[in-house]
């Protein structure tokens, strides 16, 4: 099953199911955000919204982008603001979208082999001084045998992934003249004694 369609079954149980990745993320995006400007934004990799709510209530204009039409109208349920807009793309193409102060990509390039396309667009599409926030599975993590996975109508469903080092991040940011301002790492239940399940960036062009 491809990430398109894997992510269109999975719209419907996403948000109730527990999901450590999902939970920890919202909060490291949350606490990573707290002194950006807000006033252009673009949501990479949107979901269901459970980022796009909060971000609409700091953003004066917010597109949500996500390759998944279903879990793209759950999030729509949730939305009820006329600066927020949703669009139904494929980031591994050319993204071709209005400038923006602050970029954020939850989740999402696990999925995608070549991040230094991503890195290249996010690069085109910032305003300079803009922000880009990316918070990934851990790499570590991700060797350990952690991935994307869902349980659909009895089988357990598992999404592709590719690895990512810290080090493949910093190379795509150098190449497309991004500085990373942070750089954190996210344990379950703040265990520092155990592998971290998430790392984020911040990016500023």
């Amino acid at each position: 099953m491809n990430t398109q369609d894997a992510y269109n079954r999975w719209a419907e149980s996403y948000d109730t199911i527990i999901n450590k990745t999902r939970d920890l993320e919202q909060a490291a995006a949350k606490n990573s955000l707290v002194n950006t400007d807000f006033s252009k934004v673009i949501e990479i990799g949107c979901g269901t919204g459970k980022n796009t709510v909060w971000i609409a209530e700091k953003a004066s204009a917010l597109l949500a982008v996500d390759f998944s039409e279903e879990m793209m109208n759950i999030a729509r349920q949730k939305i009820n603001s006329t600066h927020v807009r949703f669009r139904q793309a494929d980031i591994t193409k050319a993204w071709n979208l209005d400038k923006a102060t602050l970029i954020t990509c939850s989740l999402v390039v696990e999925h995608i082999d070549n991040i230094d396309f991503i890195f290249e667009q996010v690069s085109t599409t910032l305003e300079n001084g803009g922000c880009f926030y990316l918070c990934e599975l851990h790499p570590y993590k991700q060797l350990q045998a952690s991935r994307a996975r869902f349980e659909y109508e009895g089988q357990l469903i598992q999404l592709e992934y590719f690895v990512h080092h810290i080090s493949d991040f910093f190379a795509a940011a150098r190449k497309n003249d991004l500085q990373c301002l942070q750089l954190r790492e996210w344990f379950d239940d703040n265990d520092r004694n155990t592998v971290p399940r998430l790392v984020s960036f911040l990016f500023q062009k």
